[in-house]
């Protein structure tokens, strides 16, 4: 697996990540933790070394699933986690108030049974605490050694110049892929201007582009793709095309249409460093195999083109999440 860097401060990642948050939350019932700890270690076995979670994923089981897994190798990984909501739940709003931020650390910190968090985001950005005390709260955790580098996710560009004046930080999260290019307008060029890295969360469309989904799938009841607008299957069934179009592009260069989602991500910005998330070791070789997909001049005028000619049908979020976003 090759390796990129996240910021100006030698942050350095396996160029695919590990999403971790569908082993214990948001799709449907959890992982056997044991199958679980069996995947990501998997993982590291493969190749990565970057694995992203969160406080508020379970809440509180992910960060605890992730201490055990990577203990035997933790200083060979980079571990990613998240602050931001009240109590670690989602429902309940966001709380970054800088003595909530400490106490999450250090809750997290003994979660993953570590003495450092490698990579700190805030989830979303909270409108009722100033940017600048947030950065400053991060900060001063990385002066105690606690944390080492800050990041941002979902969050709008002034909120990451006010951030980013404070505490340089090393990466943004947020969703990017060929059915969510928003982050190009915008946030992919102030990160490149400021040295900022971007970590795309739902590289792969929260499953869509690996084809296996179409009008017809059926998700569990907990699975919160059911709320989603894209996932109706009315859109669905009008975003078939795309998945045709990139179904045909695979199969001519002998790939699954998700290795050529992330293999395009990839080609996108030498900083770029997907995350894709899976509860399965085949899906888990497929995705980590991108990495060894090379795509030319022409395949990528070739995807631009599809792409261009496809207006993606749906919302990304329900109104209520989406008001939380690209503050």
């Amino acid at each position: 697996m090759q390796t990129r860097t996240l910021g100006t401060n030698g942050l350095d990642v396996s160029a695919i990540g590990l999403g971790c948050m569908g082993l214990s939350y948001g799709y449907g019932p959890a992982t056997d933790r044991q199958d679980a700890i069996t995947l990501i270690r998997a993982a590291f076995e493969r190749g990565v070394t970057f694995f992203d979670s969160a406080e508020a994923y379970g809440p509180f089981s992910n960060e605890e699933l992730l201490g055990e897994a990577l203990a035997p190798f933790r200083d060979d990984v980079v571990i990613a986690t998240k602050f931001g909501f009240a109590k670690g739940v989602v429902a309940d709003g966001m709380d970054s108030r800088p003595e909530n931020i400490r106490q999450v650390a250090e809750a997290s910190l003994k979660r993953l049974r570590t003495d450092r968090i490698d990579l700190l985001y805030q989830h979303r950005v909270d409108p009722a605490v100033p940017m600048e005390d947030v950065a400053g709260a991060v900060k001063a955790l990385i002066d105690e050694g606690k944390v080492k580098h800050f990041g941002l996710s979902e969050a709008g560009a002034a909120s990451i110049r006010r951030a980013h004046a404070v505490q340089p930080m090393a990466a943004l999260q947020s969703e990017y892929s060929m059915w969510w290019r928003e982050p190009e307008q915008e946030i992919l060029p102030l990160c490149e201007e400021l040295g900022i890295g971007f970590v795309p969360f739902s590289p792969l469309g929260k499953g869509f582009l690996t084809g296996a989904i179409d009008a017809n799938t059926q998700f569990d009841s907990g699975d919160f793709r059911n709320s989603v607008p894209r996932f109706t299957p009315e859109a669905r069934t009008a975003n078939q095309a795309l998945i045709d179009r990139l179904g045909g592009i695979a199969k001519a260069r002998d790939a699954t249409p998700a290795q050529i989602a992330i293999a395009w991500l990839l080609e996108q910005k030498p900083w770029i460093v997907p995350i894709p998330g899976t509860t399965r070791l085949h899906r888990l070789e497929e995705n980590i195999d991108a990495a060894s997909v090379a795509l030319t001049a022409d395949d990528l005028a070739e995807i631009g083109g599809a792409l261009a000619a496809i207006d993606v049908q749906g919302d990304r979020y329900p109104a209520h999440l989406q008001a939380r976003v690209g503050r």
